[in-house]
């Protein structure tokens, strides 16, 4: 009887595991299904009594997870991040164009609404008492920053931040800034003979924006600022688990410890006293001492919080996507020896007008009308941003489909960058076309400065140094450089 036991026994366990393998799969699919389903009777007891209106077509997928996991497979393991809109079109339907082209998901722990269609995304951007900022987590770009504020607030700080940034007379003196610290680093790269472009050009764009926004030269403390800007841009589109180990935990740690330097700067600023209007000892003023003296209709400055978040985001915003753009400009150029003959052709011509005068000056720039057409063709081609995040304030009803208020909203701006019905070949790399930042009133208030820090590096790049990449920028873009 004993030796009957064992195989009844192993059946018994065969049995369970079968049940256990069956009902896990069918337990993750009734998950899947009522996690969807519970959205949307919440928005029909919502909508109870109003006009009929309907969620976009979408889903969204696992409790808390929902499609975010679906859409770093797509960035960062697949490395094709149009395929996560692509499957929704293929599922769902809508094919760009004057077409709706939204679709309900889940991401970064909120009900979201993704929209990528010219007209859905002109409706978020250029409707600013619909829709404000919707960041996965606020406190990493600061919850008082101009980022995140709104109305009268946002308005003050982004006519602040534009008039310092962007004015003529502040890009003419970050010109004569940026040059010296632009050509020198050309000068060693050649000596070098081969550099990690990425690496260096981040380094160089970062030293830039210390120096005219924070007066920070480099050194030791610089270096870590650097790193904890690194640690932070790694979390903004993190998934949201704040555990050791985790992106969003580390990131949470970098912007503790940026608030910490800065808030330092900003204490050491203010023992400082008894200076002339917005300047600091050394005679330079700088965009953390225009914050600290700014003032309302009411004459009421901003408060500590208010210029650390601001300063910091602005350093991010200022540093991180020009230097990408940077290094990718370097690339399709390197890639496209007839674009890159006629960049140097036009800068070549500027450099003679000047009579051996090393920099190029503010109304130089105006002149290079090839050159900013390659800074456009970058601009659009790279999508450094290519999703922008906002907030729905209200419900908002458009062709037919409701997005909740509360919820998220994901605008596509790369189903607009290479959409071949607005672009002939759009993966390729032809200057003719431009692009711009943003949308609405919160265009990027400092796009002028970007613009500006990317023509001063090509204009030096195409003038005095030749270089040749490896086929991918995925090591960190190496490239070969040798002065001429």
């Amino acid at each position: 009887m004993s030796g009957m036991q064992t195989p009844v026994g192993a059946m018994d366990w065969a049995w369970r595991l079968g049940l256990v393998a069956g009902a896990v799969p069918l337990l993750a699919l009734a998950v899947w299904h009522c996690t969807d389903a519970f959205h949307r009777a919440v928005f029909a007891c919502r909508r109870r009594g109003t006009r009929a209106t309907r969620l976009p077509p979408g889903h969204m997928d696992l409790p808390f997870v929902g499609e975010t996991l679906a859409l770093l497979w797509y960035f960062h393991l697949a490395r094709r991040p149009d395929g996560f809109v692509e499957a929704k079109r293929r599922r769902y339907g809508g094919a760009g164009g004057e077409g709706v082209d939204m679709y309900r998901t889940h991401l970064f722990g909120s009900p979201t609404v993704l929209v990528c269609s010219p007209a859905s995304n002109k409706l978020v951007l250029q409707s600013p008492g619909s829709f404000g900022t919707g960041w996965p987590d606020p406190e990493l770009v600061g919850l008082s920053s101009v980022i995140n504020v709104h109305g009268s607030r946002h308005a003050r700080l982004r006519g602040f931040i534009v008039a310092a940034v962007n004015s003529p007379n502040s890009l003419r003196s970050f010109a004569e800034v940026i040059q010296p610290r632009v050509a020198a680093p050309l000068r060693s790269w050649a000596a070098k003979g081969t550099i990690t472009a990425a690496t260096e050009i981040k380094k160089v764009t970062f030293e830039n924006i210390c120096r005219t926004f924070v007066s920070m030269e480099p050194s030791p403390a610089t270096a870590k600022i650097d790193e904890w800007f690194a640690g932070l841009v790694a979390g903004l589109r993190a998934f949201q688990l704040d555990m050791p180990g985790t992106a969003f935990h580390h990131a949470r740690k970098c912007r503790r410890k940026l608030n910490s330097v800065f808030r330092e700067e900003l204490d050491r600023r203010k023992k400082a006293k008894n200076l002339a209007a917005g300047e600091e000892e050394g005679g330079h003023g700088d965009l953390m001492s225009g914050l600290m003296q700014m003032e309302d209709e009411h004459g009421r400055r901003l408060g500590d919080d208010e210029v650390v978040d601001n300063i910091v985001s602005l350093v991010l915003g200022g540093y991180e996507s020009t230097s990408s753009a940077i290094t990718w400009a370097a690339y399709h150029l390197a890639k496209s020896p007839a674009v890159l003959a006629k960049l140097r052709e036009e800068n070549l011509a500027i450099a003679k007008e000047k009579n051996g005068a090393s920099f190029i000056t503010l109304d130089d720039i105006s002149k290079m009308k090839y050159t900013a057409k390659v800074v456009e063709e970058t601009i659009r081609l790279t999508n450094i941003s290519p999703m922008l995040y906002r907030a729905a304030l209200r419900d908002i009803e458009y062709r037919g489909y409701t997005i909740p208020k509360g919820w998220k909203v994901i605008v596509w701006i790369r189903s607009l960058h290479v959409d071949p019905k607005y672009y002939d070949d759009p993966l390729s790399f032809n200057p003719d076309r431009w692009d711009v930042f943003g949308g609405g009133e919160r265009i990027c208030a400092g796009n002028m400065l970007a613009r500006l820090q990317l023509t001063i590096m090509l204009h030096h790049l195409s003038c005095g140094v030749a270089y040749f990449p490896h086929p991918r920028p995925i090591d960190g873009a190496a490239m070969s450089f040798t002065e001429l």
